[in-house]
């Protein structure tokens, strides 16, 4: 979801008997979910597999701070207020924990975030959507954060493990932004009716953006496939879609909305709730840079990176300080 449609860089899967003895005595460690480690051989492929997906994941975070962020100073109470400080906090947070973990494989940040700012690695698609009233902030939680949670549960599990270890923390992050999301949203359907009508009006503009945030189906995707074996990836797009569907659409029912797809139907047989037809072509579209809020998005990040350049400056220029003040007290 944070890594839509990442490229491995091969073909096709890689069999067992077109490996080398070096890579087969790597796949075995990872078939008994023996951690990677930075300083552990590794195939390139995979180590390029990862750098994508966890720039793509951080550049996410980090983004995703933004049409949040608009709303702090428009948040109805002080409560509210002090409560999306927080989460935009835990999400710089966030952005930072994988920025390292991706440093760990041999990358730069300033290299990573240079290739954000160039438009040459994607973040979710998610994030170029607009918030247009307080609602929007609401449903921001209770999907966009319930899908990321969906997501990143099974990446505390993956392969690689300074990814594993940061996706710990995140994932008990997330699991306060969603219930705060869930909260907001149960407030606007108990207040008056214009409240309510606002909710349902988000529910209506947030939820096929946020069933694409998982990606086209990876039934036949050569990458996928090679992600999951190397257990980067541990759950298909439709699986892990499936399962935000199953866990939302009740929520909905007890919020008093109605999900906007009607062709949604509980399927008796499968157990599973069953949906309409997502719109690909507009996920193709905001991927390649046509959203509503892609530009402004990419411009603002530029602009505090550019604004944040003093701040980095003197704290490297304080570190060396420290660092020869320290030297010269050991010797």
């Amino acid at each position: 979801m944070y890594a839509q449609m990442v490229d491995t860089g091969l073909n096709k899967v890689v069999d067992a008997s077109q490996m080398s003895p070096q890579e087969q005595a790597f796949q075995a460690r990872i078939d008994a979910d023996v951690k990677v480690e930075p300083r552990d051989w590794m195939p390139e492929a995979y180590r390029r597999t990862l750098v994508r997906q966890i720039q793509q994941h951080a550049h996410s975070e980090v983004v995703g701070q933004l049409p949040e962020g608009n709303w702090v100073t428009r948040a109805p109470t002080l409560k509210r207020k002090a409560i999306l400080m927080a989460k935009i906090q835990d999400e710089a947070g966030h952005g930072l924990y994988l920025y390292s973990a991706a440093e760990t494989l041999g990358v730069s940040r300033d290299d990573l975030i240079d290739d954000l700012h160039a438009g040459k690695v994607k973040y979710s698609s998610i994030f170029n959507y607009p918030t247009l009233n307080w609602a929007d902030i609401g449903a921001i939680g209770w999907l966009v954060d319930g899908a990321a949670i969906m997501n990143q549960i099974p990446l505390c599990r993956c392969s690689y493990g300074p990814y594993a270890r940061a996706m710990v923390r995140i994932c008990k992050e997330e699991s306060f932004h969603q219930r705060q999301g869930f909260d907001i949203m149960m407030a606007m359907c108990r207040g008056s009716a214009d409240q309510k009508a606002m909710a349902q009006d988000a529910l209506d503009r947030w939820w096929w953006p946020s069933l694409m945030m998982f990606g086209p189906s990876d039934a036949e995707s050569v990458h996928s496939a090679q992600s999951m074996r190397w257990k980067i990836k541990l759950l298909s797009n439709d699986e892990l879609r499936q399962r935000f569907v199953d866990q939302t659409v009740p929520q909905a029912e007890y919020l008093g909305l109605r999900v906007p797809d009607p062709a949604l139907r509980w399927n008796a047989q499968s157990g599973h709730y069953e949906t309409g037809p997502i719109d690909w072509a507009e996920f193709q579209a905001v991927l390649r840079g046509h959203g509503p809020c892609n530009r402004d998005r990419i411009r603002v990040r530029k602009e505090a990176w550019d604004d944040g350049q003093w701040v980095r400056e003197a704290a490297m220029a304080h570190a060396r300080k420290r660092a020869e003040r320290e030297s010269r007290a050991a010797a």
